[in-house]
Parts: C-alpha cells; structure tokens; sequence
C-alpha cells in the first residue's frame, strides 16, 4: 500500500484546522482525534504502515474480538518507541481522560496476568492499531485499538466523531489479589453501582429485575452476534428516585468513557428517547465473589456486564450504540450518495 506522502499529510493537517470553525458541536474531538492519527501516520514506518492501513470497505472494519491472538494491524510490540508514543496519543485523543485511564489499566492488568498466568505469553504489547481509509476532516475514516481485554472502535465523518462503539473493557484480575497492586480493582465502580442497585430494590422489584438465579458464562451481544436480546428487567419508571438516580449514574460510568462531545451526544439521545424505556437486568449471586451479570437497555444503547470466569474475578463489560456501532447507519448513508 502506498505511504502517505510527508506533503499530504502536512495539508490533511492543514485541512483540519481550517476546517475547524465548519465542523459539528463534536467537532473538537474529532479534530484532535484526526490531527493525533495524522501524526501518527508521519512516524510510522513504511513497512508497517502498509500493514496498518486499510481501505474503509474492507470487512475487517466490522470485526472485533476480546480474546488473546493475532489481528490485522500492526502491534504495539512491532513498533519502536516513537510509534508507541503516538499511538497512545492517539488512543488518549479518542477517549475521555477516564476513558484512557481504563485502556491503559487494561495493559497494565495484562502485565499482572502475565506474572500469574506464567507460561500462557500474556502480553502487555499485543494490542494492536487498525486505520481504516485516510485520516481526513472531509470523508468518512476509522480506526480500530484491539488486543485482550481491549476492543475499542472510533469513526468520524464529515468532521466529526459520530461513533465510538462497540466500546469493550475487561479486567483480569477483577481484584488483584496480591503484589504492589493488590486490591486494585480497574471496572470496581462497573460493579458497586449495579450492585448497589440491585441491593437497594424492595424484594418484588429485585425479583422483576432478576432474570435467573445464575449468571450467563460471557456477555450475550458479543462479537458474531447479530441481534440484541429483548429488553428485559425492570424498567427506570418503576424504580423509586433513589434507585433511578444509581442507574443514571451507572449508564454514565460507560458513556463517561467516551470523548465529551460524543459522550454529550449519546446522553442526549438517550434522553430524547426517553428514561422510562431504559430496563436494569440481573443474573447470578447478588454477593461479593459470586458470579454474576448485568445488563442495561434503552432504545438507542446496550450495556453488559459480566464476571463469572476465574472464579469471579474476571470482568467483561461493553457499550454499543444500537443503530450506529461502527458508523453504521452513517456510512450507509454516505456509499448509497455516493452511488447516485
């Protein structure tokens, strides 16, 4: 694949700060998501940036996983350390400060696991960067971060970040049971507020909300799967204001993790389609160390929960945005314009 041009990339830069006072109310994140993969375009080398960068189409853009193993992409293993640098800045200038803070926690639990999994080539390097079509202000383009535990999606188009889902966390070790680390828990406050919730509802509204005694082994909507399950639970409008609030509050732990500007989208869209749609299921012991999982639907998003694996200690958690993970009904939009 041919390598960017240093000119090319100096005008898409150029591009994006002329573009600014264009640009949609998110535009402020995508402009400083586009300006950090331009960046990080100009000190990758050639050889690998024919591996990272690949044409939008491709089907690759749609696949996504969470389990240890190769991707399409080049690694962070693979790069030197200018490379490295620029990709955690691109992946920072892609999410919100806690949003990074997370991604990162989930590199630095891969190093832990490494230590207690000896032997099983945990690798805190093996997270890869995906590029999808030319970092540009002016056309459609996204980029993929990917590896164990980590499986985080951003796309923009006509200048503004109008998807960051599907949005994959997951902690191994939950806790960190010993070491300089010890107690630390990356997803804890993913746990406390659902856990509150569940802990707080009178015994009929526990029991609408419970949707069996155990816990699924994994979360439901995970890659491959095609639709999302039906909305089940109980609903925000039965729930007294207390236990509204924690719900609230658990649903903007997840949007927190995404840039503001988009974050404020999905609020809003949330919001406009109402609260009272929004339902809070739960599956498994309600006490600390028992397997469990949760799960969070309204009409416009999905959030699951679950730590059932390694005795559970071993979190996965996702928000996806129904209608429009991977810039879906976006990009429809854009190739049938194209089309005519």
């Amino acid at each position: 694949m041919r390598r960017l041009a240093a000119g090319v990339l100096v005008a898409l830069a150029a591009a994006v700060a002329a573009r600014a006072h264009d640009l949609p109310s998110d535009s402020g994140s995508s402009r400083q998501m586009t300006a950090a993969a331009i960046a990080f375009l100009r000190v990758l080398r050639p050889d690998l940036e024919a591996e990272c960068l690949l044409p939008l189409p491709d089907p690759e853009r749609l696949a996504w996983s969470y389990v240890p193993g190769e991707r399409r992409g080049v690694s962070l293993k693979r790069m030197n350390e200018a490379e490295r640098r620029a990709a955690h800045a691109l992946l920072a200038a892609s999410l919100s400060a806690r949003g990074g803070e997370k991604a990162e926690g989930v590199l630095e639990l891969e190093e832990i696991l490494r230590g207690i999994e000896a032997g099983l080539g945990r690798d805190p390097q093996l997270y890869y960067v995906t590029l999808f079509g030319v970092p540009s202000p002016e056309s459609p383009w996204a980029w993929r971060f990917e590896g164990h535990h980590l499986s985080l999606h951003f796309s923009s188009a006509a200048g503004a970040i109008v998807a960051s889902t599907p949005a994959f966390f997951g902690a191994n070790p939950a806790r960190v049971p010993d070491g300089p680390r010890a107690g630390w828990r990356l997803l804890g406050a993913e746990e406390d507020l659902a856990r509150q919730l569940i802990a707080g509802l009178e015994p009929a509204l526990q029991t609408k909300a419970t949707l069996s005694a155990s816990a699924p082994r994994d979360i439901v909507a995970g890659p491959g799967r095609k639709e999302v399950p039906d909305p089940a639970g109980v609903a925000w409008s039965e729930l007294p204001p207390v236990s509204r609030a924690l719900l609230e509050k658990l649903v903007a732990e997840y949007v927190g993790n995404l840039r503001d500007e988009f974050a404020r989208t999905q609020r809003e869209k949330i919001e406009k389609a109402g609260w009272s749609a929004v339902r809070f299921a739960w599956a498994g012991g309600r006490n600390p160390g028992e397997g469990h999982y949760y799960r969070v639907q309204g009409p416009t998003f999905l959030i699951e929960y679950d730590d059932t694996q390694g005795g559970a200690n071993h979190v996965h958690s996702v928000y996806r945005v129904l209608e429009n993970d991977f810039l879906g009904d976006v990009l429809r939009r854009h190739y049938a314009e194209a089309a005519h």
